[in-house]
């Protein structure tokens, strides 16, 4: 990762054309080509930027910039769109570059995976006599999160997410079609587990046939935390 700061003014063309004047700013050219814009407030997010995949070359100014004071553009290209970020660097304050190797990525106490790992181990939350067939239960548009068998023998699909809205309750909807088909499976139906779920999915579940659970996380860790895990 390259990290620049420098005098300098933005060009974005393409689909959409913006410009950004002279000023001092924060430039980052990452690992995969990406480059990022920053300016010291306002905002955590880029004023502009150029996504993978894309490639940074830097040229001489042309006479004209190289009259006004630019000393170096630097050209930054999308391999797909061709949409083109240029930068016309003025003045450079700081230029340094790190090796930051592979980042594991971000993990959250509460996260998706681990109410799905709960809950598969907990399956008396959904209900009494149920047990678990198995976890991310393969279908040809994606793994369901729970598979689950009732007394009776039917078959139950659980979609868990941390904070439950209209896409998840599709995404559950799709499944629930699919797996139907099954005749090993049927009759299938749904449940749709979060630990917050928004009044619109609610309805929308509601009117599917899906059963909806809020999932109090704390007490299922075995954190006493007085929320009702049932709805």
């Amino acid at each position: 990762m390259r990290l620049v700061i420098a005098r300098c003014s933005v060009d974005y063309t393409g689909r959409l054309n913006a410009h950004l004047p002279l000023a001092t700013r924060l430039l980052v050219h990452k690992g995969d080509g990406s480059l990022l814009v920053h300016s010291d407030g306002g905002s955590y997010k880029p004023l502009n930027w150029m996504s993978p995949p894309c490639r940074l070359e830097v040229e001489e100014p042309d006479e004209e910039s190289a009259s006004a004071g630019v000393q170096e553009h630097w050209r930054v290209t999308h391999a797909k769109s061709g949409d083109a970020l240029l930068v016309r660097i003025y003045e450079v304050l700081h230029d340094t570059s790190h090796e930051l190797g592979i980042d594991p990525g971000l993990q959250k106490d509460g996260v998706e995976a681990d109410l799905q790992r709960l809950l598969a181990e907990q399956v008396e939350v959904i209900g009494e006599d149920l047990t678990l067939v198995r976890r991310e239960f393969p279908t040809a548009i994606g793994p369901v999160d729970l598979l689950l068998r009732d007394p009776t023998g039917g078959t139950i699909a659980v979609e868990v997410k941390r904070r439950g809205d209209i896409d998840g309750v599709e995404q559950l909807t799709r499944y629930l079609d699919l797996l139907g088909r099954d005749p090993h499976l049927s009759p299938v139906t749904g449940v749709f587990a979060a630990q917050e779920i928004k009044p619109q999915a609610r309805v929308l579940a509601t009117d599917r046939g899906i059963r909806c659970v809020t999932l109090d996380y704390e007490g299922m860790k075995g954190i006493e935390s007085g929320a009702p895990r049932l709805f």
